[in-house]
């Protein structure tokens, strides 16, 4: 007997992109429900080679439902996410509404998929921000090798981060340039067309943006408490994939060769790197892509046990739906969760 599974915000870039890899996959629900809010009622959006109809969440019944793959921001998360979990359905929420919760466990399964079975207390499972699960994929088989003191990261962010507006806006940006048509930033700060900007998310009190702040405290929270970490993160005018600089110091002696071989080997990694030309990853070639790719690993000569390194990976894929229904999966295989027809 299969699960049912709910997709709510499935009309959206992440939403899609979860109901394209549950059927990928082959995960094993007998039901997939496509969620979205009123408005979005009658939409059809694609599940394989079927076509799902978009129900409202607001009159929908979760009694019989078995895992809620949610990807419909904070405030829906933070209202909707309770109530599913109490009617014994397992939520894993893509927003940042529960990521800090002492209860709520933070999972990227290659990294920390034991803290799955605290799910109990609340039938919540947060999925990290994007930028934080690349980077604790790569991390992860290195600390384990020699100990993270602190780790230095600055982001190159697409705009498929801030959704399809994102999108749209730097295709409609980019067309008004090469016509000379007035340029307008509605979704961004300023111009994204030919442009990087320095700021994700709102500002916080010590100059940190939010997003900045959930790299380190996600980081902490799934690898490492001690690990001290920093971060810029910067939006860039590419439509999918997220690039990372990561600059890393350890307590023990760690060679180049030696992490390039610990990462060819670590779960969810692939490894391109060859000192020549385009022997390197880019976003480009990460789109629709699972794995996280990294590049241009390297000793810091400034610092002892210090290592530089370029990591890539497909935002929507890795950041987001993918790693969302890798944590389906492990409730399934570690057999954490009964279909609740068949019970």
């Amino acid at each position: 007997m299969g699960y049912k599974v709910a997709v709510v915000g499935a009309t959206g870039n992440v939403g899609r992109e979860m109901l394209n890899i549950l059927d990928e996959r082959g995960f094993p629900a007998d039901e997939v429900v496509a969620l979205a809010s009123r408005r979005s009622q009658g939409t059809e959006v694609s599940f394989g080679d079927k076509t799902l109809k978009v129900k409202a969440l607001e009159l929908f019944d979760f009694s019989d439902v078995d895992i809620c793959l949610m990807s419909a921001g904070g405030s829906v998360a933070k209202e909707w996410a309770p109530k599913i979990g109490a009617q014994g359905c397992v939520v894993i929420d893509n927003s940042s509404a529960f990521r800090y919760d002492s209860d709520v466990p933070l999972i990227v399964p290659e990294v920390n998929a034991d803290a799955v079975t605290g799910f109990t207390q609340r039938y919540i499972i947060a999925n990290p921000n994007c930028s934080t699960a690349q980077l604790v994929v790569a991390l992860k088989p290195l600390h384990e090798k020699a100990k993270i003191k602190r780790v230095v990261v600055s982001t190159y962010q697409s705009v498929s981060g801030a959704g399809k507006e994102g999108m749209d806006e730097l295709f409609e940006q980019s067309r008004a340039v090469f016509v000379a048509d007035p340029v307008s930033a509605k979704k961004f700060t300023k111009r994204i067309a030919f442009n990087v900007i320095p700021h994700i998310d709102v500002f916080m009190e010590d100059g940190t943006t939010k997003e900045e702040w959930k790299v380190m405290a996600e980081t902490k929270k799934m690898l490492d408490p001690k690990i001290k970490v920093t971060c810029t993160a910067v939006r860039v005018p590419v439509f999918i994939g997220h690039s990372e600089s990561v600059n890393i110091e350890f307590e023990n002696p760690i060679t180049a060769d030696e992490a390039r071989e610990i990462l060819r080997e670590a779960p969810g990694c692939l490894v391109i790197d060859k000192h020549e030309d385009g022997a390197y990853a880019t976003p480009i070639d990460t789109a629709g892509e699972d794995a996280t790719y990294i590049s241009r690993i390297r000793e810091d000569q400034t610092l002892e046990n210090g290592l530089n390194m370029w990591v890539v990976a497909d935002n929507l894929r890795k950041g987001a739906a993918l790693n969302a229904i890798q944590i389906a999966e492990l409730l399934v295989n570690r057999k954490l969760l009964g279909a609740k027809k068949a019970a």
